[in-house]
């Protein structure tokens, strides 16, 4: 057996004059930390602190501890940075992992804080007034024109060159988590709750499974560099179309889902053989610039009957220029996915050190987008660690018209950040296709947590826009009037175009 330098990350320890000898941790557990000889004996290097069993043990005899055990300092050389060298000098091979950006990066959305109305200006109660949520998704119209109703009001004259919107009751999506590496309990988790709240799921590149076709007007359809499970019939039955180029947690690389997760379902859904790994190449092949870009999204706008076609890209150096040359190309959305971004799985160095916050490209990006004299000819999307309603509220004040919540979304159906996706055995159900593992997900119970968890947040926000004395959330995009900064150096201010607090 070959020796290890890398000591186990976790320590399973269990009362055992408390156990009950059940072997309920045994049967909850998939990554198979546990035997079981008369009573639960862990390994403690399979350990992945899902906390799977800690939950459902009825006894609550178990407990997982960080190992303390003791390296010499080194502020250069951190533990992790070791133990990377030692893994990688056993293996070989390319590190994985999966999930967003753990590092220690300044988190732009803790150092920005809201406005609020008192006096002169007064704020609203949103449980005695009108807050609107609602938003609308794709190209806005250069003018409009009104004329009487005949009965006291106003309608549009003529609704000629408007172009195609999809509705939201509310300025959150759930972000493109693909079938295969999430299972199907997810996406009807996804789906139902889409549809209860009025809002969009997102398929990701992995096609969408007939059980989902009753939801399609609340589904955005995703095509990729691999083109899993792209087919007229699929183009069609989405209320948008979404071209992804590129994604936070891994700008610039494909995706890679190995074959374990592809079972005869995956298969059928992404059209590939059942146990090949589907691999997305990083570019388009077919994109090599502007130009085809505007093809391609013309082509799926001429398939689909004309429905919006956004394009999802990560937030780099450079993407304010980028975004403009999208929405020239005839995109209607453009999605900027930021580098806290989650990931079923992809290099450790690529997601941890690639890629900007998507703070910073929201506020470039509707900047550049103003300054050009387009800023309605398409909406913009943040995303990449939207972690509550509060950052939601401030990635609208510096410019989005909606968020999208992945990482929060699956937080909500169990998951635990234990970081292993990429294995495909996750305890929880949530991003494995082991049937004995995605049963423990019922969507009903799913589409619960998830809607309860928008109508949370949808009450904050209207309680937040209450405070800035505004009853209507598209008055609270792009308003970095209302947003200031604590803390943040003044060449960060100035790219966001916010104040320091005090001013």
């Amino acid at each position: 057996m070959q020796q290890t330098f890398v000591q186990p990350e976790f320590r399973v320890k269990i009362d055992y004059d408390k156990c009950h000898k059940c072997g309920r941790c045994v049967q909850q557990c998939g990554w198979g930390v546990y035997d079981f000889n008369e009573r639960p004996i862990p390994h403690d290097e399979k350990c992945r602190a899902c906390h799977r069993c800690v939950t459902f043990c009825p006894a609550h005899c178990i407990t997982i501890e960080k190992n303390t055990l003791a390296f010499r300092d080194n502020d250069n050389w951190s533990t992790d940075a070791r133990k990377a060298v030692w893994k990688q000098s056993e293996t070989g091979g390319v590190l994985l992992t999966s999930m967003g950006n753990p590092k220690p990066y300044e988190r732009i959305f803790d150092k920005l804080v809201l406005d609020a109305c008192q006096v002169t200006n007064p704020s609203i109660d949103p449980l005695r007034e009108p807050m609107e949520l609602r938003t609308y998704l794709g190209r806005k119209s250069d003018s409009v024109s009104a004329e009487p109703d005949g009965r006291g009001g106003y309608k549009l004259a003529s609704s000629a060159g408007l172009e195609r919107n999809v509705k939201l009751d509310v300025p959150i999506i759930f972000a493109p988590m693909s079938y295969g590496s999430v299972s199907l309990n997810v996406h009807r988790s996804l789906a139902l709750a889409a549809q209860r709240c009025g809002i969009l799921m997102n398929t990701g590149e992995g096609g969408l499974h007939e059980d989902l076709y009753p939801y399609q007007d609340n589904v955005i359809v995703q095509v990729a560099s691999g083109r899993f499970g792209v087919s007229p019939e699929y183009l069609q039955r989405g209320a948008a179309i979404e071209i992804k180029i590129g994604q936070g947690a891994k700008p610039g690389i494909g995706g890679h889902l190995p074959g374990e997760k592809i079972d005869r379902e995956v298969s059928a859904t992404r059209m590939i053989p059942q146990g090949s790994d589907a691999i997305s190449p990083a570019p388009h092949h077919d994109i090599y610039s502007i130009e085809d870009l505007r093809q391609l999204i013309y082509a799926l706008k001429e398939a689909s009957g004309y429905k919006p076609v956004g394009v999802k890209i990560a937030a780099v150096h450079n993407v304010a220029a980028i975004a403009s040359g999208i929405v020239r190309a005839g995109a209607d959305y453009i999605y900027l996915d930021g580098f806290r971004g989650g990931t079923g799985a992809a290099p450790a160095v690529i997601r941890d050190h690639i890629g900007i916050p998507v703070a910073i490209a929201v506020a470039a990006v509707d900047q550049r987008l103003r300054d050009e004299g387009i800023r309605n000819q398409a909406s913009i999307i943040a995303a990449g660690s939207i972690r509550s309603s509060a950052d939601a509220a401030k990635a609208i004040a510096l410019g989005a018209d909606v968020v999208a919540i992945g990482t929060a979304s699956l937080l909500a159906l169990g998951c635990h950040l234990c970081q292993s996706c990429h294995t495909g055995k996750c305890s929880w159900g949530i991003t494995t296709q082991k049937p004995e593992l995605t049963r423990r997900i019922d969507p009903e119970w799913g589409a619960d947590r998830l809607t309860n968890l928008i109508h949370a947040w949808s009450h904050e926000l209207q309680e937040i826009l209450g405070a800035l004395g505004v009853n209507a959330v598209e008055s609270l995009r792009g308003s970095r009037e209302r947003l200031r900064s604590i803390g943040l150096d003044e060449q960060t201010c100035r790219i966001l175009g916010v104040k320091p607090a005090g001013l």
